[in-house]
């Protein structure tokens, strides 16, 4: 038997995860900022559209998220119009946005006094991931809640893991964002050294992804930066923002993160190159 879900934020990553919400027999109801985008999800594959988050967010069972940054969920959470005031008792809120350890735990206290939920959820695995229902989702927040929303949060899902307590979620994924800059640049400037070097790139990239160099960037996105395509969804813009998360945060726990810093100066070049929106294999550009 279905839930009564809502789904705030259909950009490539929320469109595809509401779509696999709906195909799982979930009653789905959307809302996204720009109206045309829910109206053509509703056309694309039932359900209802919303007006506002509040209006969303109305008897659902459960609220998905994902927007851009911790303004934007401050926003469609606690604004004059916002998911929570819209939220009944025992709903649970989930939030697949990238955003800081702080906010969930800011919304996570603010939904224990409505009487709700609210779990930190962010994932990885980019748009193909999200297209195809195979990403990855690291949790924070209560245990009995994370528990009845586990099944749901599966549909679009992998692999869904509890990592503690509310904003433990978010920790992980900037665990994952600092390995996928440094694999990344790695990965630039190997390629770029077999370029330089005179090698067949291409058979290189088949030889050295079988040993121990092996990474899901090089298998996925080896053969794409040597053939200068740049197209596929999680961008240099939405890159830095999370390192600007990490950097954050590191700065307040006291780790050390020279190559994450340094990547990130990286990625400013490629903005500068007119690479905001190229994808963050891109850093090859530089070289």
């Amino acid at each position: 038997m279905g839930f009564k879900v809502a789904f705030l934020g259909l950009g490539v990553m929320g469109y595809p995860m509401a779509r696999h919400l709906a195909k799982a027999g979930h009653e789905v109801t959307v809302y996204n900022r720009t109206a045309a985008k829910a109206e053509q999800w509703v056309a694309d594959h039932g359900g209802k559209m919303a007006h506002t988050p509040q209006e969303a967010a109305q008897d659902q069972d459960f609220v998905f998220c994902c927007v851009g940054n911790d303004d934007d969920l401050r926003e469609v959470c606690t604004g004059a119009q916002g998911a929570f005031h819209g939220l009944k008792k025992g709903a649970i809120f989930v939030d697949n946005t990238t955003a800081s350890a702080k906010i969930a735990r800011e919304l996570n206290a603010k939904a224990l006094e409505l009487g709700a939920h609210f779990i930190d959820a962010p994932v990885s695995g980019g748009q193909a991931g999200a297209e195809n229902g195979q990403l990855t989702v690291m949790c924070g927040g209560n245990e009995e809640a994370f528990n009845k929303a586990r099944d749901v949060i599966a549909c679009f899902a992998k692999a869904v893991t509890l990592m503690g307590e509310s904003g433990c979620g978010q920790l992980t994924k900037m665990m994952n964002q600092i390995c996928i800059g440094g694999l990344l640049q790695a990965l630039s400037e190997s390629l770029k050294f077999g370029m330089n070097a005179g090698l067949d790139v291409e058979k290189a990239l088949g030889v050295i992804s079988k040993g121990a160099a092996q990474s899901w960037q090089m298998e996925n996105r080896g053969h794409t930066m040597v053939a200068d395509k740049f197209d596929f969804g999680f961008a240099v813009d939405w890159m830095r923002k999370d390192f600007s998360l990490v950097l954050e945060e590191g700065r307040r726990n006291g780790s050390q993160l020279p190559v994450t810093a340094l990547v990130d100066q990286f990625y400013a070049e490629v903005q500068a190159m007119g690479g905001g929106r190229w994808d963050t294999s891109s850093l090859i550009k530089r070289l």
